[in-house]
């Protein structure tokens, strides 16, 4: 069965189908920052995420320097993959997930190789990322792309270098 994924940035017309899979099929804490709030996905939680999306409707040169794609697997929203800019010159940061019932189809890896491609085309020379050790199926995903690894043992930092002439990426 061939899939369609594809990456849409996230607007207003995406966010209330997001936030869904978020509350139907994730944690909290999985898919926003910590917010004072009441356990679980109560209202206050739902409001914060809303405006943790708003507040980077402006992409990587707005704001907060990110951008935010909702992933979309035939027509459906099934998780979020963002681009953020970083301090290192030439570099963005990027972070994803899935809701529950996508995970392990393959999905992420496609989403992460479109991701990929979205920051050439942004001019990154490379994207990095951060997670915990006992995370496998992301340190398996960003192996897959190439991902060099390292950490302490509990936080890893994944760099993948991106195949742009450096004379030509921009030097944020």
């Amino acid at each position: 069965m061939t899939r369609e994924v594809r990456l849409t940035p996230v607007d207003e017309q995406n966010l209330e189908p997001l936030l869904s899979v978020a509350v139907a099929e994730t944690e909290p804490d999985e898919v926003m920052p910590p917010v004072e709030a009441p356990a679980g996905w109560s209202q206050a939680r739902r409001d914060a995420f809303r405006e943790f999306h708003r507040a980077n409707f402006g992409g990587l040169d707005g704001p907060t320097g990110n951008l935010m794609y909702a992933i979309v697997q035939d027509g459906d929203v099934v998780g979020m993959a963002r681009l953020g800019r970083h301090a290192e010159p030439g570099t963005l940061e990027t972070g994803m997930w899935l809701g529950k019932s996508t995970r392990g189809q393959g999905i992420g890896l496609i989403a992460l190789r479109l991701l990929l491609a979205e920051a050439v085309d942004a001019g990154a020379r490379r994207v990095v990322a951060e997670t915990r050790a006992d995370n496998l199926p992301a340190l398996n995903l960003l192996s897959r792309c190439g991902a060099v690894l390292g950490g302490d043992g509990t936080a890893i930092r994944a760099e993948i270098r991106l195949g742009v002439n450096e004379d030509v990426a921009g030097a944020w």
